[in-house]
């Protein structure tokens, strides 16, 4: 199947054979759908914290997090290209959309809008004339385009998201603003991570590099801000219509970016005891930031204490002490703490078996999702799934393209989940001993994508890797947290911009 051209290629990529055979089974055959059990509900996968417990998780978080290394982890080298899809189409066609019209009768509500009006008056061009012209065009031109802010073309990192009088700042400096109040330890140093593009990495850096010389002044704290790309090796093969291997002109392989999923190389390279995780697009302003820092400190403290508990108990097993004791707590804390249903086949084993599978379940990284009510955004959502292979139930976040919709039952338990995923999760890869997890080992590489792209003007099958918070951490333990909506401020449209969470009328 392959040529010689083929291997020298794939190895150029640095993809292993293994993994390209991965992908070639995902298209040749059905892919198999993930299996929806029940939504998520308080106390069954689902935990919502009672008012009377916030202050003390709050008041103990500086404690807790003591000497540990906290980093924010922030997926952010995706181009901002679908915010502004409608308004390419009115370009290309001529196609005033909803969307467009509500562009252009906000457009000085926008904060990108002083440094829109300025560049086009370094030309001679008066934005105000424009808009009585109804030359919209000619603006969004200036909008998307080299010759103006080029938004079309840069990560959505790097555009103007906020406004504050006379400073107007990006999602870059939201997030390293943000990550003071919660990831500052006791030398009062703040960590984040980006994951940036190649293509956008000198731009993206000596952005973050004037920020930091700016903020660190500014809340009196020393950053270390670090990157990583999205290794090539993490890239997909693509397929035709037919689910053959697609080719370009010059009959060679194409290959593509394989998803955020890909993301799990990078963290797996994280040094870190405690990474929180959120996208670059869920920011908001100063005003509105306070519930998103008290609902990560109660992430992370939720997280900490079921590491402390699981941490003692395996530790007991290390030692083989009081075994019948620690094998009841153990017990209590998959039960209690992550909702884990022991099966008939577990309550049968001998006492050394049961150690070795309450071992095995425990012995795992951590994350707690947060999670808000579902009011209608595209994307992924908790719930309890089946295994197929053993018939036991577990926590997962599924993305819809994941479920059969053909099945009614499937479709009704989509439809009846209260709650949505946000990527709002803290997570711990490393085991008791202070050893990093191999987090390869978690991912369930069944759970590939297939995306329909266009290359060179025809239609083709792109695979993605599992998804970072879906199919690569399913095999984490996993516990989801009831968080506010005011914790959620995504920008997926160029109009989000003009919420409340964002925009000051």
């Amino acid at each position: 199947m392959f040529t010689e051209q083929d291997y020298n290629d794939i190895s150029q990529q640095g993809i292993s054979i293994s993994d390209i055979n991965n992908q070639m089974s995902v298209i040749t055959c059905d892919k198999s759908k993930v299996e929806l059990s029940a939504p998520i509900v308080a106390n069954n996968g689902l935990y919502v914290i009672e008012e009377d417990k916030i202050n003390s998780m709050l008041g103990n978080y500086k404690k807790k997090v003591g000497e540990k290394k906290l980093v924010k982890f922030v997926p952010a080298s995706g181009a901002a290209t679908r915010m502004f899809k409608d308004i390419v189409t009115f370009i290309n066609e001529n196609v005033e959309s909803e969307s467009v019209k509500v562009v252009v009768e906000n457009l000085s509500s926008f904060a990108f809008y002083p440094k829109l009006k300025e560049k086009m008056q370094q030309d001679g061009l008066q934005i105000e004339t424009l808009i009585q012209e109804k030359d919209y065009t000619t603006i969004f031109k200036y909008l998307l385009f080299e010759k103006g802010l080029n938004y079309l073309h840069l990560p959505k990192g790097l555009l103007h998201f906020h406004k504050y009088n006379q400073e107007i700042r990006t999602p870059i400096e939201e997030h390293l603003i943000e990550s003071v109040a919660y990831t500052t330890n006791k030398n009062n140093v703040a960590r984040v991570h980006f994951t940036i593009s190649p293509e956008h990495s000198d731009l993206f850096c000596q952005n973050v590099a004037n920020f930091v010389n700016q903020y660190k002044v500014l809340f009196n704290v020393k950053f270390d801000v670090t990157y990583s790309f999205q290794h090539s090796s993490t890239n997909t093969l693509t397929f035709d219509c037919n689910n053959e291997l697609f080719r370009d002109k010059n009959n060679r392989l194409v290959f593509r970016p394989g998803g955020h999923g890909s993301l799990i190389k990078n963290l797996n390279e994280i040094d870190a005891d405690v990474i929180f995780i959120k996208n670059i697009d869920n920011v908001t302003t100063d005003d509105l930031r306070a519930d998103t820092i008290k609902y990560k400190k109660i992430l992370a403290s939720l997280l900490l204490d079921f590491q402390q508990d699981i941490f003692s108990v395996l530790q007991q097993f290390d030692n083989q002490t009081k075994i019948a004791e620690n094998i009841q707590k153990a017990e209590n804390i998959l039960q209690k703490c992550f909702f884990v249903k022991l099966s008939d086949y577990y309550k049968q084993l001998s006492e050394e078996k049961k150690v070795q599978y309450l071992y095995r379940l425990l012995n795992r990284p951590i994350r707690v999702c947060g999670v808000v009510k579902q009011e209608g955004e595209p994307g992924g959502g908790p719930f309890w799934v089946c295994n197929t292979e053993n018939n036991e139930e577990n926590l997962q976040i599924v993305e819809t393209s994941e479920i059969n919709l053909d099945n009614q039952l499937q479709k009704n338990i989509l439809e009846s989940s209260q709650f949505f995923n946000p990527v709002d999760l803290v997570c711990a890869t490393k085991n008791h001993k202070g050893e990093f997890f191999d987090l390869y080992q978690y991912v369930d590489y069944q759970r590939f994508f297939v995306a329909n792209k266009t290359f060179e003007g025809k239609n083709i099958k792109a695979i993605e890797n599992p998804g970072l918070w879906n199919g690569a951490m399913s095999n984490w333990l996993t516990v989801f947290v009831s968080v506010p909506l005011s914790t959620f401020s995504p920008v997926k449209t160029i109009n989000d911009l003009l919420r409340k969470e964002h925009c000051k009328k």
